[in-house]
């Protein structure tokens, strides 16, 4: 009778388990690509209405 395995198991699980980390982080990253246009947008009309209204705070209607 054929004794079992345990390296070879073992192995197939570390590498299992490091597909998936590869694949979890690829999604990752290609949701922070593709999110990060619509983050941009929002994030993009954010500070420039910050700054905006940095630089006119900046000037005369705050210090008057």
């Amino acid at each position: 009778m054929a004794t079992p395995n345990y390296g070879y198991e073992k192995r197939q699980k570390e590498l299992a388990k490091k597909r998936k980390k590869e694949d979890k982080l690829r999604a990752k990253s290609e949701r922070k690509s593709d999110g990060s246009p619509g983050q941009d947008d929002q994030d993009g009309v954010a500070p420039a209405d910050d700054s905006t209204t940095q630089s006119g705070s900046a000037g005369s209607p705050t210090q008057v």
